[in-house]
Order: structure tokens, then C-alpha cells, then sequence
């Protein structure tokens, strides 16, 4: 899932390139932050559509290291390290115990929900139009 930006004005998306290439470590700790905002609204949303409280799969959501992809674009990812998170992200097969299958549990989609209303929510940009106010305004830029 890929955040766009889409509430920042032309000149805020020209700082924040010159920030990403004069500051590298501010961006990648700004990102930290926006993956661990991202992680909690994809936590609640996890919360409000799977009602299964059996196993580890709510507390299991993390926030990915921050890295640089071969583009060049700074990239964070969250994640859910339980051992059957895929199988709710994804849908699986019903099987009996004598091997039969009986049907398909369809993938709720849960993370790329979560995503999508973090992008919507407008919490990205309001993050990062404040981290470039405060790189103005401690004219580390």
C-alpha cells in the first residue's frame, strides 16, 4: 500500500523533497511516525471486523522498518506477524476433518482497508505539513 500525498501544495512537495535529500535521517524518523499512526488505524480496524478473539492476531500488528525501495522512495509497511494473519487477510478453504472441503471463507482485507482510510483520514499529510513547518521554522532547511 502506498500513501499519496494529495493535501500539500506545490511548494510543500518541493521542501519535502529537499528535505528527503538533505535530511535523510529526519524523513526516515517522520516515516516511523507515520507508520506507527498508520499501524493503530489498521489495529482498529482489524478490531471492528474481525470479532474472533481466539489467538494472538490483535496484538500482532507491528510497523515494518523504514527503508529506501530501488526507486528511491522512502518506504514503511505495516504488518500483522501472526502465524494465521493471512489467512484472515486473504480468505481460506473450510475442510472437514476427513479432507473434505466444504467451502471458502472469503480474505476480509483488513490491512488494505486499514490503509485506504488512513489515506483518507488526511493524517499523512497533516503529519508531514507539520514536520516541514518545523523544519522551516528551526531553519534546518
Amino acid at each position: 500500500m502506498e500513501f499519496e500525498l494529495e493535501g500539500l501544495t506545490d511548494f510543500q512537495n518541493d521542501l519535502l523533497e529537499v528535505a528527503q535529500r538533505k535530511l535523510p535521517k529526519e524523513s526516515f524518523k517522520i516515516m516511523r511516525k507515520v507508520g506507527s499512526k498508520a499501524r493503530t488505524v489498521v489495529a482498529r480496524e482489524a478490531r471492528s471486523k474481525v470479532k474472533k478473539k481466539s489467538g494472538n492476531y490483535h496484538k500482532k500488528f507491528k510497523r515494518g522498518k523504514v527503508f529506501r525501495d530501488r526507486d528511491g522512495d522512502i518506504i514503511v509497511r505495516v504488518i500483522n506477524s501472526s502465524h494465521h494473519a493471512h489467512l484472515i487477510e486473504d480468505g481460506h478453504r473450510m475442510v472437514t476433518k476427513s479432507g473434505d472441503e466444504v467451502g471458502f471463507v472469503p480474505g476480509k482485507k483488513v490491512v488494505e482497508h486499514g490503509i485506504n482510510n488512513f489515506n483518507s483520514s488526511g493524517q499523512f499529510e497533516e503529519l508531514i505539513s507539520d514536520w516541514l513547518d518545523d523544519l522551516l521554522d528551526s531553519s534546518r532547511l
